[in-house]
């Protein structure tokens, strides 16, 4: 059964800023929630990828090997993250991609997803989840991580539950600081 839309708002480039500063380095320290999920090789999707906070850092765990996916729907977030590499090593390893307003728009199949704070922002979570099913690899992973001040326990439960009816299973589910996480992988047939 398809969820209706939802209205929801993104946080706005004018706060970008506010997404990758020393404060929040030290409270999500990307190396050490990402070191775990990236191998040099693999191809990553970061999807609502903002200013590049995890970006950056999956392009260096990934050790000039694979390729990361910086997907936003705002261009302005891609510029920032554009800015950031620009001249640097990492320009050959991260690709910009602007999603559309109902779609991803990607049919390139990727190894990893990290959605950082994303699900709770898109209309259409059970359109996203398949969109993510149909990209990833047999033997990928999709990390989610949702803010408990914006996602309760029962609203994750739910969408936990609308992506094992998609065809997702749980994982893992690491240990987040004030948030909800789960590692979904595809079911084994």
């Amino acid at each position: 059964m398809a969820t209706k839309a939802k209205k929801v708002s993104v946080c706005p480039v004018e706060i970008a800023g506010g997404l990758d500063n020393s404060i929040r380095r030290f409270l999500q320290n990307p190396q050490k929630i990402l070191k775990p999920h990236i191998i040099p090789g693999m191809k990553v999707l970061d999807m609502g990828c903002g200013p590049g906070f995890f970006t950056i850092e999956i392009a260096k765990l990934l050790n000039g090997s694979g390729k990361v996916i910086a997907a936003d729907l705002q261009n302005g977030m891609l510029e920032i993250v554009s800015h950031k590499i620009m001249g640097t090593e990492l320009e050959q390893i991260i690709q910009l991609h602007q999603c559309q307003s109902e779609s991803i728009g990607l049919t390139e199949k990727v190894d990893f997803v990290l959605a950082f704070y994303v699900v709770h922002e898109v209309p259409n979570p059970d359109n996203l989840l398949r969109e993510l099913k149909a990209i990833l690899n047999h033997d990928g992973r999709i990390f989610i991580v949702e803010p408990n001040f914006h996602v309760t326990g029962k609203e994750f439960k739910a969408m936990l539950e609308k992506a094992k009816n998609i065809g997702f299973e749980i994982a893992d589910r690491p240990k987040s600081f004030l948030n909800r996480a789960v590692v979904l992988t595809l079911k084994k047939v």
